[in-house]
This record gives C-alpha cells, sequence and structure tokens, in this order.
C-alpha cells in the first residue's frame, strides 16, 4: 500500500529545495503551494512570469495535484490557457509519480518559448514597417507607372481642361474687343469736343 502522505512529504522537501526563491507554502491540510516561474530574459530583458498554484490531493501521486496559475505577468490569455492545457497533459503522463518538478519543468519550457514567440514577433513587424516603407519610398520615387488605361484617363482630363482654358480666354479676349471697341467709338467724339474746345 502507497504511503501518500510520505511521498508528498519528501516532495515538497525536495521541491523547497530547488526552488528555495520562489517556493512558499499556503497551506498544510490539504498541502498547498505555490512556485513562482520566470522565463529567460529575451533581448530587450522583458520576462514573462506565471505563479502555479499547486494542492495536494489525497492519493496524489496515483490522482494528479490541483493546479491553477495564481497570478501572472506579461502573458496573455491564450498563453495562460496553453500552459493549463500543457499541465493537463503533463499530469496524465506522469501519474504514479511524483511530478510537480516535471510540471514546474515544462511551463518554464513554454515560458522561454513564448518569449521567442514574443520576440520573433517584434522582429517580424519590424520587417514589415521596414519593408512598407521601401514599398512607399519606392512608389514616391518612381511615381505613377503609365498605362494605357490611366494614360487615356489623364488625356482626356488634360483636354477638358485645355478646352476650358480656351473658352475663358476666348471669352475675355471678346469682353476685351468689346471695351476696346467702345474706346475706339469714343476716342473720335473726344476728338471732335477737343477741337471745338479749342475754336472757342
Amino acid at each position: 500500500m502507497t504511503d501518500y502522505a510520505e511521498e508528498q512529504r519528501n516532495e515538497l522537501e525536495a521541491i523547497e529545495s530547488i526552488y528555495p526563491d520562489s517556493f512558499t507554502v499556503l497551506s498544510d491540510d490539504p498541502i498547498s503551494f505555490t512556485i513562482t516561474v520566470t522565463s529567460d530574459a529575451g533581448e530587450n530583458d522583458e520576462t514573462v512570469e506565471a505563479t502555479l498554484k499547486f494542492t495536494y490531493v489525497e492519493k496524489y501521486p496515483d490522482e494528479p495535484p490541483l493546479w491553477e496559475i495564481h497570478s501572472q505577468e506579461n502573458l496573455e490569455d491564450r498563453d495562460v490557457n496553453d500552459i493549463l492545457t500543457l499541465l493537463q497533459h503533463q499530469a496524465e503522463e506522469n501519474l504514479g509519480m511524483v511530478m510537480i518538478f516535471t510540471l514546474v519543468t515544462a511551463v518554464q519550457e513554454k515560458l522561454n518559448e513564448i518569449v521567442d514567440v514574443m520576440k520573433n514577433r517584434r522582429e517580424e513587424e519590424k520587417r514589415r514597417k521596414e519593408a512598407e516603407a521601401e514599398e512607399a519610398e519606392k512608389v514616391a520615387f518612381q511615381g505613377t507607372v503609365v498605362t494605357i488605361e490611366n494614360f487615356l484617363v489623364w488625356k482626356a482630363k488634360f483636354e477638358q481642361e485645355m478646352a476650358e482654358l480656351r473658352r475663358k480666354k476666348q471669352k475675355e479676349e471678346e469682353q476685351g474687343g468689346k471695351a476696346k471697341l467702345t474706346e475706339m467709338l469714343s476716342v473720335p467724339h473726344q476728338v471732335n469736343s477737343c477741337l471745338r474746345q479749342t475754336t472757342i
């Protein structure tokens, strides 16, 4: 017959010596504790962190412990769900053996993967922005590529603008011509009036 209490005590002592700075006992009955797991630092010293809370059930390790993510930093909801799913799979694979170290190690690896994904996303975003800027620069430098379609559209618009300018110019000339004609007609009248004044 398995002495569950003895196995649990032995594992607890081992866990406490492996994770002295991140291990905290929350209660003795049932035995409940937290272990804070932090990823390795990423490129810009960013980390992700999860504090895992484990509670031994009476027949642990023949039954899996209870677990939850007690707190976390910089994790998205899907990351939290991935970690919980990972814990479930690892627990099923390790039934019958003490498994807290295995579960924590799996979460540690997952957190490192998350930091790598964050780095890759950032690099991909940077590459995308650089490509967009390069493309915008090419377009600005090249101008618009002339095709038959856009040339015909431009030509029609140009001809319409030129016709409008000709109409305006002609209208101005006509109005200017009337003014000149009026001036020309009034010149003889002014000459006659000047002549009359000199003769008087």
